[in-house]
């Protein structure tokens, strides 16, 4: 009678072992639920640094008058009354790097 006692309550182990291991919210997806939840923390935490940073801009412009000329120049090309718009244009990579036509003195 013991005997069948132990062998019910090993097989009922078994059986439980199995459901931790392979069943619905078993090790398995307990796991990769652990990794899901990190791989979130990461991107929550760029988000909030980005967030802030947004929100520190707002702040400027808000109530900084500097921060608004410094938009305006940047992104709209725009210069106060009275300003002198000067414009440099760079050079092509290929013809900054060749040394200029030689001229031949005179025709010979």
């Amino acid at each position: 009678m013991l005997r069948w006692i132990a062998l019910i309550l090993i097989v009922i182990l078994i059986g439980l072992q199995l459901k931790l291991w392979t069943g619905s919210g078993g090790m398995h997806e307990v796991q990769t639920l652990r990794a899901s939840v990190q791989k979130q923390a990461g991107e929550n935490d760029k988000l909030l640094q980005r967030n802030q940073a947004l929100a520190a801009d707002v702040s400027d412009l808000k109530h900084g008058e500097q921060a608004v000329e410094a938009r305006a120049r940047a992104e709209l090309g725009l210069i106060k009354p009275g300003e002198t718009f000067y414009q440099v244009v760079e050079r092509p990579a290929g013809s900054a790097s060749s040394p200029p036509p030689a001229s031949d003195g005179g025709g010979h």
